[in-house]
Parts: C-alpha cells; sequence; structure tokens
C-alpha cells in the first residue's frame, strides 16, 4: 500500500472524529459549555500552579506534555507485528479510547478545584481507592522519569549534534517567558524569533558541534553523566513557576513538532513511498508473548496513555482559562498525537527503504528490541522523507534527534512535577511534614528515579524496563477510565462510552501483567517483579473499591426514591 494514501485515510478519520465523534462526548457525556464558573486557574490563581492560559498556549503545554517519545518509541515497535495492527489500534484507540479518556480527565479536574486524580478519585469513590490510586501514579511516574532520563541519555549518545540545540532551548524558552508574561509582548512575533533561533542552534549542532561523548566523562560513564545532569535539570524545572520555563519551553516545542511534522508531511507527499513492511505478522521469533495482548501493551501513547490523564489533572486543569476550551485541548490533543504515532508507523515502514532493510530491524523480537534500533528506526525512516526535501542527511537527522529529546524532556520534567504533587500528597496523607514541602517531594521524586535509573545496568536499561511501564501505564488509563465511568454513573449519564473501554483496558493490561510476571520470574528481575506485584494487587483492590462506591450509591438513590 502507499504511505500517502494510508495517511490520508488516517487523517480524515482523525477529522472527521472530532467534529462528530468528540462534540457528542463533550454535549452528551460531560455538557460541556454548561458550567458557566470560572475555572480554578482564575478563582485559585496563584503566579505558579494556578495560571489562566491562553487556549493556543495551553494547547502547545497539554500536547507537548503528552505526546513525549511514547508515540515515537511504542509505535515504532508495534509494527514488528506488521503495519496493520498498529494502524488500526492507533486510529481506534485514539477516537474512542485515549481522546475520551483525557478530555473526561481535563473536565473532571476542572470542576474538582483542578485537583489531582487521586484527589478525584477520593471524592467521587472514597478515601481508599484516592491512596491506592495515588500508590499506582506514584510507582507509573516513577519508571516514567527513569526511563525518559535514560532515553534523553541514550539519544544525547547516539546523536551528540543534538546536545547543543537541546540545551539552547532553555535561555531561548525563558527569555520567550519573560518578554510574554513581564514585558506583555505578543507571543506570535515572539514564537517566530523563538523557532527561528532554535533551528539555527540545530544547524549549528549539526555543523559545528556534533562531538562524540568520550568515555568517561568527569570519571562516569556517558549514561551516568547524563543522567545526572539531567535528574538535576529536573529538580530546578519542576520547581521554577510554569510561565517561566515549562510553558514557554512547551509553547517551542508545540511548533516544533507541528514544524517537524509539516517537513515529514510534506517528504512523504514528494516521496511517496510504498510500505514495504508485511502487513500483518503473528509469529515473531523470540516475542516474549502474542501479538494480543502485547501490541495495546506496547503501543501506549498514540492510542491511549494513563500518562495523559496526570498531565489533564495535574497541570493542565489548573491553567485552563475556559472550560469550553477543554474540548480543543483534551480531545484535540489525542487525536494529533495519534497523527505522529502514525506518522512514526509510515516512516518506519516505508521510510528504510526496501523489505531487506525493514526485517534486518525486525526479523526477530531481539533485533527491535535494542533503544537505538526503535529511535533510530523513525529517525533514519524519516530522514528519508527529509532528504527528498534537499536537506543533507546530517541535517535531517539532527532535526529528528532533537525533536525526539525535546518531547522526551517535556516529559521528564512534566513527570517530575506530577510527582512531586503526589508525593506530597502522600505525605499529607500519611502527616509526614519532611516530604510535604516542594523542594524536599521533588527531591523525593528524583533521588528514588535515580535509583532505579542506575539500578537497571548502570542506567543503560530503559528498555528492560519498558514493558513494565507498557502495562502500568495502560493499567493507568483503565482506572482513570473507571473513575470516569463512576462519575458519570452518579450524573445519571450513560456510562458505555467510557465503561466499553474501560473493560477492554483493564482486561489487557491485567493479561499483559500477568506475562510480566512470568517473564521477570524466569529472568529472576526481582525487583521488576516485586513492583509488577504490588500494581496488580493495587489493581484488583482499586477495581473492589469502585464497585462498592456504585453499588452504595445506588443503593442510597434507591432508598431516597422510597422516602420521597
Amino acid at each position: 500500500m502507499n504511505a500517502l494514501v494510508l495517511a490520508i485515510i488516517c487523517y480524515a478519520a482523525f477529522i472527521l472524529a472530532y467534529n462528530t465523534y468528540g462534540k457528542f462526548v463533550g454535549r452528551r457525556l460531560f455538557e460541556l459549555g454548561s458550567n458557566k464558573k470560572l475555572t480554578p486557574a482564575h478563582t485559585m490563581e496563584d503566579g505558579v500552579d494556578y495560571v489562566p492560559t491562553k487556549k493556543s498556549i495551553l494547547f502547545g503545554h497539554h500536547y507537548t506534555s503528552i505526546a513525549g517519545t511514547g508515540p515515537i518509541v511504542g509505535p515504532a515497535i508495534g509494527v514488528i507485528w506488521g503495519w496493520v495492527p498498529a494502524v488500526i489500534w492507533v486510529v481506534i484507540g485514539s477516537i474512542f479510547m485515549g481522546a475520551v479518556h483525557d478530555f473526561g480527565s481535563l473536565i473532571i479536574s476542572e470542576r474538582n478545584e483542578g485537583k489531582s486524580m487521586g484527589e478525584v478519585t477520593k471524592d467521587i469513590v472514597g478515601p481508599t481507592s484516592k491512596n491506592l490510586f495515588l500508590a499506582v501514579i506514584f510507582f507509573l511516574l516513577l519508571i516514567v522519569i527513569a526511563i525518559f532520563a535514560m532515553i534523553i541519555g541514550k539519544l544525547f549518545i547516539m546523536y551528540p549534534a543534538s546536545v547543543f540545540p537541546v540545551w539552547m532551548e532553555i535561555p531561548i524558552a525563558m527569555v520567550l517567558g519573560y518578554l510574554v508574561y513581564k514585558k506583555g509582548m505578543k507571543v506570535g512575533p515572539l514564537s517566530i524569533v523563538a523557532i527561528l533561533l532554535m533551528y539555527l542552534t540545530i544547524w549549528m549542532g549539526a555543523t559545528f558541534f556534533n562531538f562524540a561523548s568520550p568515555e568517561s566523562i568527569m570519571g562516569m560513564t556517558p549514561i551516568m553523566f547524563w543522567l545526572s545532569v539531567l535528574f538535576i535539570y529536573a529538580f530546578i524545572a519542576s520547581v521554577l513557576p510554569v510561565q517561566q520555563l515549562l510553558q514557554p519551553r512547551d509553547y517551542m516545542n508545540s511548533h516544533e513538532l507541528l514544524i517537524a511534522m509539516g517537513l515529514l508531511i510534506i517528504g512523504l507527499v514528494v516521496v511517496r513511498p510504498d510500505i514495504v513492511a508485511p502487513a500483518i505478522r503473528t509469529n515473531v521469533p523470540g516475542a516474549p508473548g502474542s501479538m494480543i495482548p502485547l501490541l495495546f501493551i506496547t503501543i501506549a501513547c498514540g492510542a491511549i496513555s494513563g500518562f495523559h490523564s496526570l498531565v489533564s489533572s495535574g497541570t493542565t486543569s489548573k491553567q485552563l482559562d475556559k472550560e469550553e476550551d477543554a474540548m480543543f485541548i483534551g480531545y484535540g490533543s489525542m487525536l494529533l498525537e495519534g497523527a505522529l504515532a502514525i506518522l512514526v508507523i509510515i516512516a518506519c515502514t516505508a521510510g528504510l527503504g526496501d523489505s531487506a532493510a525493514w526485517t534486518a530491524r525486525y526479523a526477530d523480537w531481539a533485533s527491535a528490541s535494542g533503544l537505538g534500533a526503535k529511535l533510530g528506526a523513525f529517525i533514519d525512516g524519516g530522514a528519508s522523507f527529509l532528504t527528498g526535501l534537499g536537506l543533507s542527511v546530517a541535517f535531517a537527522r539532527t532535526i529528528l534527534a532533537v525533536f525526539v529529546v525535546s518531547f522526551a524532556a517535556t516529559t521528564l520534567d512534566t513527570a517530575t512535577r506530577i510527582q512531586r504533587y503526589v508525593v506530597a500528597e502522600i505525605a499529607e496523607d500519611i502527616k509526614f511534614k519532611p516530604l510535604q514541602g516542594k523542594y524536599a517531594a521533588t527531591a523525593f521524586a528524583v533521588l528514588s528515579a535515580l535509583a532505579l535509573a542506575m539500578a537497571r545496568d548502570g542506567g543503560a536499561g530503559a528498555m528492560i524496563l519498558w514493558p513494565l511501564f507498557g502495562a502500568s501505564n495502560q493499567l493507568l488509563a483503565a482506572l482513570s477510565l473507571m473513575v470516569i465511568t463512576v462519575y458519570l454513573a452518579k450524573k445519571d449519564k450513560p456510562v458505555l462510552y467510557t465503561g466499553i473501554p474501560m473493560v477492554f483496558m483493564m482486561v489487557m493490561t491485567a493479561w499483559g501483567m500477568i506475562n510480566n510476571l512470568v517473564a521477570y520470574y524466569s529472568s529472576a528481575n526481582y525487583l521488576l517483579l516485586f513492583i509488577n506485584i504490588i500494581i496488580l494487587v493495587l489493581e484488583v483492590w482499586m477495581i473492589i473499591e469502585s464497585f462498592k462506591a456504585v453499588k452504595h450509591y445506588r443503593a442510597n438513590k434507591l432508598a431516597n426514591k422510597k422516602v420521597a
């Protein structure tokens, strides 16, 4: 099949879905626009976390926070089972599961003072469920922070030309934020200047600052050095007011993404390659299980991701200017992430050249399991589209490498910021004052993730953690859908639209986590085995609590009717 035709079909489906199913969900389930009250960004404005933000800027912040490298790594692995299952899952998952999940999480949090999903769970399901949910979130974010720091470190080593432009984004973004918020200058012209400066640094990185990492840096291996630097950065970025770094940097990254996607799409139109990967491939030598459930766990971001509920309720809901903006930001961002995942699938299945080149990377599970092979498949495949526009191979690869690293960095500091909220909430609940402060909670979040990262092959084991990340991430999505479903049930709204995706994700993630248990036990990965068991137990416990909450609500409702 021609890759351009496939892209047109998928993108048409996303546009149609936004204007039909998305609006139906907003109107029918959440009565979008009926709530005329001011959002928490106005009623609780503090200039740090609660900040009313323009729709376009918040869209950029939210989208870059949820995207990260998830919709790149996951689809780049998932195509090992063929391009058809990957495309179907991304399109169907994004429209009917992921976008509803993100939109619902944002609305529910915004209507509950911008509280996190953990706090919202307490109000909707019960106090016990809140603690269980926070525990699941803590373990997921622990894995997310460790994995994405390792991914960035690995990419710095693989693509040294990306180091200079990535770090230059920080001062550019901070100046942008200062001029917009402190000097009141218009964001439009400034954003154009910022993007031009960013691409200038990319050219400089590819031309002048492409230096390979030495074997030892300050007595540390390159990966350990970069992990140390990245966790220091994550600490600083996560305690700064959002408008000083996160918002402007994410706003820049959203433009970078649109430009990169635009270049890839234009390159796709010019090159018009055919897909060389098999349509469906059920027998993958060395795979740790069958395509079902592994596909639904491997491709998370791009279809549905529990991490998105943390972003929706952890940061975005605190910056929502008007409730009506939630449709564009929540539902729209997920569909755009699906669009990115489709581009990744096409780059990995049509951009590598011929079927022999594809088979060389995807012959068996081992050949496709390395982090370098996964990210390299997208960067090299995507670069083949950009070179069709006349760009040099080095410049094209640097553009895509910076693009991937920028989004991984966004996820890193956003996850650290949310983990700070989680740690502080847990500390407050158990009355442990030393971890209730902003700096102490952030330090705990950073140090615990650093310990996990270093425990896995000296910081090089990101892909060892990926199966656990995928399963726990999808579990969180199922639990968030469960909270949304209970919320809708209490509002006497239809629950099938969230209930069916909830059941599907619960079955797939439980199945996948049981597979993980067997794999971790067989390979003597007892740390991951222990974490996996804890998360699985928490899932079962929270499901029981949710059923009890619905049963109790219905019993009270029936009793009230009889009294009336």
